[in-house]
């Protein structure tokens, strides 16, 4: 009994802490500010409008849809200087967002767009969805992960390292987990209700008025393909927390979920948050996180074994002695 509990905690332990590599969190910080940019440069032609409290709503209406947790940013701003005080924190963002790009003081840079982005999604909280929400949920995660440990200037400038560690993997599981809980449990909501298993939910999304961007009218005669699409996205997010994880199975289960949004994006026109969601999946789960063995220490092991006597020729084969490298 006490050898099975010891197995189990060892499992656990390696599980969570077994070091790992910093690629995923550095997809992950790549990912997720070209797209916070590329939403950016979206939304600029329309700042004044989305922001000041005299836009296309005003101050108090904005704040009666939001949280009553935070302070009442719309009559905070309300001030004789509101428009430069919004273009400031409107560049200091995107300032920010390109530091967290480039990989300069990275947690620095990754904060400030973190604290940002909330600023900005309490100024017009009607138009926060989705991809706003876990947007800014990983940005907070990044605050604290490594990834600046390669591909950017901090390390370039010898302020990180890209060693394998027990911290990084707690990161990964961590924010891992969480895209878990968050597809399955947005699975279940979906099959608890008819229009998802009935086609309907497809149908609406696809002729209703706003995010119709095709004339899918058509499939009011082939009932079935609508049916099949919904019953194939409560797959997907139901089975995500079961068959992301296995090797033999996780690969197939990113590309149906890079799919999935995909399609969300070209037909439905959510274009930021089909790509949030990508980004996250394919950088926690389509990124390999395993410590790789390099040549060198190949070569360190393979003059090793000779000098120890136990090869019999004075070769050694490079190719041979190196793990297969898992994702996730």
């Amino acid at each position: 009994m006490k050898a099975r509990l010891r197995a189990v905690a060892g499992a656990i332990d390696r599980f969570f802490f077994a070091p790992a590599r910093p690629a995923p969190l550095v997809a992950l910080r790549i990912g997720l500010a070209a797209v916070l940019l590329a939403q950016a440069l979206q939304i600029a032609p329309l700042f004044h409008e989305l922001y000041h409290h005299r836009g296309l709503l005003r101050g108090p209406l904005m704040d009666a849809f939001g949280s009553r947790h935070l302070p009442a940013l719309g009559e905070l701003f309300a001030t004789p200087f509101e428009s430069q005080v919004l273009v400031v924190l409107g560049a200091l963002y995107v300032a920010s967002l390109v530091g967290m790009l480039l990989g300069w003081r990275t947690r620095l840079s990754t904060g400030a767009a973190w604290l940002l982005h909330l600023v900005f999604m309490r100024l017009a909280p009607h138009t926060n969805y989705g991809a706003d929400d876990f947007a800014n949920i990983f940005l907070f995660y990044s605050t604290v992960a490594p990834g600046g440990a390669f591909l950017s200037l901090d390390r370039r400038a010898g302020r990180a390292g890209d060693g394998a560690t027990a911290g990084t993997r707690l990161a990964i599981r961590v924010m891992q987990i969480h895209l878990c809980i968050a597809y399955l449990l947005s699975g279940v909501e979906k099959a608890t209700g008819e229009q998802w298993r009935d086609g309907e939910a497809i149908w609406r999304s696809l002729v209703a008025q706003g995010y119709a961007l095709f004339d899918f009218t058509w499939l009011a005669q082939v009932p079935w393909l609508p049916t099949a699409a919904g019953w194939l996205v409560l797959v997907v997010e139901t089975g995500y927390a079961v068959f992301i994880w296995p090797a033999v199975t996780r690969r197939w289960w990113v590309a149906a979920v890079a799919a999935m949004h995909a399609g969300i994006g070209v037909f439905m026109g959510l274009h930021v948050f089909a790509a949030v969601m990508i980004v996250l999946t394919v950088a926690m789960f389509g990124v390999s996180a395993e410590p790789a063995v390099t040549a060198r220490k190949q070569c360190e092991d393979g003059r090793d074994f000779l000098s120890a006597g136990g090869a019999s020729s004075g070769t050694v084969d490079r190719g041979q002695g190196a793990p297969p490298q898992r994702t996730g």
